[in-house]
């Protein structure tokens, strides 16, 4: 049995997972959430206390899926920006030396890429990339059959390149790839759009009005796009190119025969691929875009609980 603590910014959670035959089946869970605000201190005695309502002696070890960055050597948390106040937490060897079993930690778009690789679409692929593509955009890189992270766990930080001169803000960047391909950035474009539209005379179906602009989500405008709505339908075709172009930087320097993406592909795809297809038959190398297939998720809404407890079974290598 392996158990693992998925801590986000707006949720926690705490599963325990049974292995079987090379997959792994969510056996028990609890969960909590974590409002702005809510002092570390809080959050983390909570966890202790699920985890020891749910551990017992067969649990082998325990892994922790968490936002970078992080020290996954010595088990760091290094204050994650949607967790204030985390700072320097040595969760591993807390969690090792109350329970007594091995303990490991990931980022949370690394741990996502060792779920996808071991128990989801990755299976028996040697090279695979991970796109987390939701509240923000990291990557988790599974090259040679092992998780990649870099000389100071910092590899796959993809939102951080720039597309663009100006645009959307994402990771502190206008114009990064998480600029234009996250959920936030989604909302960013949308609101970009409708002004323009509202200014013609023309406000879009999502936003009829200047006062609608701050409800604009990824989620509105996409139940717009699927309604019909042409403004809309724009929004994920700029998305969906910017996608391409970030997809085919990846495909041309990694050479990975898959792209998993999570998140907002995984629910939105239809909006977002034949843009995203155009570019990168335009930007991506034949040859290496040839043997790369890009698909969604396959773990869904649970992919959080999957990742950690593919940390958890890490530490038992």
């Amino acid at each position: 049995m392996l158990l693992g603590l998925d801590i986000g910014g707006t949720k926690c959670a705490v599963s325990v997972g049974e292995v079987y035959e090379g997959d792994i089946k969510i056996v028990a869970k609890k969960r909590f959430d974590t409002p702005h605000g809510l002092p570390r201190e809080e959050i983390i005695a909570r966890l202790c206390d699920m985890v020891a309502e749910l551990f017992d002696p067969s649990v082998e070890a325990i892994g922790v899926s968490c936002g970078g960055p992080l020290d996954s050597e010595i088990g760091l948390i290094l204050s994650p920006p949607n967790l204030p106040g985390w700072d320097g937490i040595p969760i591993t060897k807390a969690l090792s030396e109350r329970f007594g079993v091995p303990a490991a930690i990931q980022n949370d778009a690394n741990a996502c890429a060792m779920a996808e690789h071991r128990y989801g679409v990755g299976k028996g692929t040697k090279n695979m990339v991970f796109l987390t593509f939701g509240t923000g955009m990291g990557a988790g890189l599974i090259l040679n059959g092992k998780i990649y992270t870099g000389a100071n766990d910092m590899a796959g930080e993809v939102g951080h390149i720039r597309m663009a001169p100006y645009g959307p803000v994402g990771y502190g960047k206008s114009g990064s790839f998480e600029g234009f391909c996250s959920g936030g950035g989604i909302a960013q474009l949308g609101r970009i759009v409708a002004l323009e539209r509202i200014q013609r005379g023309e406000p879009p179906k999502f936003c009829p009005d200047i006062e609608s602009l701050s409800k604009i989500t990824a989620k509105t405008i996409a139940e717009a796009a699927d309604a019909g709505d042409e403004a809309a339908a724009e929004v994920y075709r700029i998305c969906g190119e910017m996608l391409g172009r970030g997809l085919a930087v990846l495909v041309d320097i990694l050479n990975p025969e898959l792209i998993v993406i999570g998140s907002i592909f995984a629910r939105s795809g239809h909006l977002l691929r034949e843009a995203m297809e155009r570019e990168l038959r335009r930007e991506a190398l034949p040859r290496s875009l040839e043997a790369c297939r890009i698909v969604p998720a396959a773990l869904g809404e649970e992919i959080g609980d999957y990742a950690a407890l593919a940390v958890a079974e890490s530490a038992l290598m």
